[in-house]
């Protein structure tokens, strides 16, 4: 898949942003979560960044973007970010997308392409324009085979682990 629309060109893409963004997803695998990074900019500046918490938190609503938008809304003193661009490593669910909608966030970069998941085009498309009261700028791809390789190597890691895990278990049953 290639980048998506862009509804209104008035911000452009920056690498610097994914790369932090990234930097987010590095820690989340290190806590051993998901590793989906956010980050919220406003004029050239971050203003949040977050990283997935929902096995730390036990709580399915902890994705990276959600976090990125509460904490851009209280370092902004307001719910509404409209000025505002998201850099996030992996295409958002349609929950994540819906949250940005009702943020009105401006314009969203993501990486990795969700075919399983994806809320903004790969398996669903929230942000089909026109089809609520704001639609956003859309761009996915960027980065994309850093981002998507991070969700990769963290997955291969868990399902090894847990193989090794099953083993040792067959193999104190057998003594």
């Amino acid at each position: 898949m290639s980048a998506r629309r862009i509804i209104n060109e008035v911000t452009m893409y920056r690498e610097e942003f994914m790369r932090e963004a990234l930097n987010e997803a590095r820690l989340c695998a290190s806590l051993d979560e998901v590793p989906v990074g956010a980050v919220i900019v406003k004029d050239g500046k971050i203003v949040s960044r977050a990283g997935n918490r929902k096995e730390s938190k036990n709580n399915a609503l902890c994705h990276a973007e959600l976090i990125a938008i509460d904490a851009a809304s209280a370092a902004l003193g307001h719910w509404w970010l409209e000025n505002c661009e998201m850099y996030v490593t992996l295409e958002p669910c349609p929950m994540c997308a819906g949250a940005m909608i009702n943020a009105r966030i401006k314009s969203l970069y993501f990486g990795a392409y969700d075919k399983k998941g994806g809320g903004c085009g790969s398996k669903i498309d929230v942000m089909k324009t026109d089809l609520f009261n704001h639609n956003i700028n859309v761009s996915g791809g960027h980065l994309e085979e850093e981002c998507g390789k991070i969700l990769t190597e963290f997955f291969e890691n868990k399902r090894s682990q847990k193989k090794l895990e099953k083993s040792k278990t067959t193999t104190e049953n057998d003594v």
